[in-house]
Order: C-alpha cells, then structure tokens, then sequence
C-alpha cells in the first residue's frame, strides 16, 4: 500500500482538511496515475455535507481527475507511463450485464463503483476521490487525454462535460436546431459549447441578465432573462430540446410551453423537491420530458476526441487545495466562472 496525501472531511460538519490515504500498488489490469488536477463539481459539496444521505466518512471527493500514469500492472495494455490519462465518476461495474455489456457502465444493473463515496466491488475498503495525489484504477474504467487538450482545463470534461455531451448526441441534436441552455454554470457553459459545435442555433435562458455577455462570448446566438415573464410569451412553441441544468426549484411546465411540436426537454439538474408537471404541457404538443446522466466509458472517450477536435475546454479557475472550503463557499453563491479546479501540486507540497 502506498501512503497518499489528501483532503478529506471527516464527517458533514467540519471543513475538509489534510489527511493520509492508501492507494494499493497496481494489480495487473490496473494503472496508478499521479493526479495533476481535480475539478470541483457542486456534487462534491452535496456529498460531504451528506445532503444526499448515505454519506461514508472519511470522505475524499473528486470524479474530474487528470494525470499521467506512474506505473501500470503487467497485463496493462492500453496505457503507458507518461501517458495523459483520465478518471471520471465511476472506478468499476459489474461487467457482465446488458448495460455493462453495452459500453453503458454507468447505468450497470447492480450499480456502478463511484470514484468516491462507494466501497470497493469486492467490499475491502471505500473508494476515495481526485483530492489526492493519486489513484489506482483498472484500465478499462480510465479515459485518454488526447494531448490537444491542456490537462487543467480538461479535468472538469470528465463530469460536466460528459453530462452535457450524452445527452446532445443520445437525444439527436443536430445541425439547425433550436436548443435552449436553462441555466449557466459548470453545466451549462458546457452545453453551449457542444451544442454550438454541433452546429445547433443556442439560447441561454437565465434568471440573471448579468450572464448575458457570458453566454454570448461561450458562442450562444442569444440569451433570454427568464424573470422577464415576457419572455416566455415571445419564444411559445420555439426550440427543438432544451437542456436544463438548473438544481434550484422551478416551473418546468414554464419551460416546456417553449418545446416545439416533438421537442424534448432533458433534465440534468436535480433541485431538492418534486416539481409538478401538467399532463398538458405535454400532450398538447406531443413533447417529451427526460433526464440523463452522464455517460458510459466508450462515449466519454468519444467525448474527448470531440473535444480535442473542436477545441473545447471548460472555463475555470485554478485553486489550491488549502483554498477549498472557500471555494465551496463561493460555489454556494454561484461566484465561479465556471469551474474550480485544484492544482495537485499544492497537495504534493
């Protein structure tokens, strides 16, 4: 076993501080990757605050995980030392069944290994996150960088950019749609990114007018302040999808009078309370309302290939890790434009 620096919190109350961890050296399938980078994802905060219940402590988070490889196990063939590499939010799976078997690890019938926050498959220990200065992982749950792509700025690829990307391609969007973006976070400012390169025409629909300039500059052709009740009336009947990112309650029949005959409305957001849907907003224009996830190890890789080919990165801001509590603390007001992402070394020295 290998003694590893990280954060952790120690249980839902107290702020995340320096800790020791064993990493195991790397079995024969498996490679140890020297982290360089972990985004921040708002996931984070909602896990070792235990707001989701179920929260296993001591808790070291992170699932946007950059590095190259150290060392890799003696039946490793697809990755070599040096090797920019990626981890997302899931470590394991069961393997053997129709999902697994799919490339749809994550929806694994018997339930995907989280990359934090889980215990092992074999139930020997719990599985630790990106807060790290490193991590073992069997090859077939790791991702290839594509050396295009700078490693900071991809590390917040391997969760948002996935969750926003699955999505655009399961659900079809293609060259000329309308697709509206409810929301601009760490989500969404990916949404319009991909959604652009896939040449659909992108709205920004947000509740703060101050995100204008944002969206526009991210590629968006235009923005809608949604407090505007206005605003609802003029764009009636206008997109093909809209991809709501927001986690705050709000009306999603609202949004739905927006859907065209045959649109689609994808929930990637998860606000804390049901919301109520009108059997109407959907029946009268034959729309749909969906959700997804994020995606299985095969098109998160496809994800980013695209990326490196159409230069896509997430906006971020590098942080130490002796600065994470405060950058949780600013997640909370939503003052991030639009990714934390640590700088291991920090945690290194």
């Amino acid at each position: 076993m290998l003694d590893t620096p990280a954060y952790a919190a120690a249980d839902a109350t107290t702020p995340l501080a320096p800790t020791t961890i064993q990493r195991r050296a790397p079995r024969a399938r498996e490679v140890l990757i020297d982290i360089a980078y972990c985004g921040v994802c708002h996931t984070d905060l909602h896990q070792v605050r235990d707001e989701w219940g179920g929260s296993i402590f001591p808790m070291v988070p992170g699932h946007e995980i950059v590095g190259r490889v150290a060392e890799v196990g003696a039946d490793v063939t697809r990755f070599k030392i040096g090797d920019a590499v990626g981890v997302g939010c899931f470590v394991d799976s069961c393997r053997s069944c129709a999902q697994c078997e799919a490339g749809e690890e994550q929806f694994c019938e018997q339930g995907m290994t989280a990359t934090y926050n889980a215990t092992e498959r074999d139930g020997s220990a719990p599985t630790y996150g990106g807060y790290s200065t490193r991590i073992t992982v069997d090859q077939d749950y790791v991702l290839r960088v594509p050396e295009a792509l700078p490693l900071d700025a991809a590390a917040p690829l391997l969760c948002a950019g996935i969750t926003t990307y699955s999505p655009l391609r399961h659900f079809g969007v293609e060259a000329g749609d309308a697709v509206a973006v409810v929301g601009l976070g760490g989500l969404g400012h990916m949404a319009v990114k991909f959604a652009v390169a896939m040449g659909a025409r992108v709205t920004v629909l947000s509740t703060s007018e101050s995100k204008r300039d944002d969206a526009l500059k991210l590629g968006a052709h235009d923005f809608a302040a949604t407090r505007d009740p206005a605003t609802f009336e003029a764009l009636a009947k206008t997109f093909d999808f809209i991809v709501d990112s927001v986690s705050a309650p709000h009306d999603y029949n609202a949004y739905l009078s927006l859907l065209k005959v045959d649109g689609t409305m994808i929930l990637l957001g998860v606000p804390d309370q049901p919301a109520p849907v009108a059997a109407g907003s959907l029946i009268m224009q034959r729309r749909r309302l969906t959700g997804s996830l994020i995606g299985g190890i095969r098109e998160t890789q496809e994800m980013l290939e695209f990326c490196a080919e159409h230069g896509i990165v997430s906006d971020i801001e590098i942080i130490d890790i002796a600065d994470i509590n405060t950058a949780y603390a600013r997640m909370l007001k939503g003052d991030v434009r639009y990714r934390f992402v640590i700088d291991i070394a920090t945690l290194a020295h």
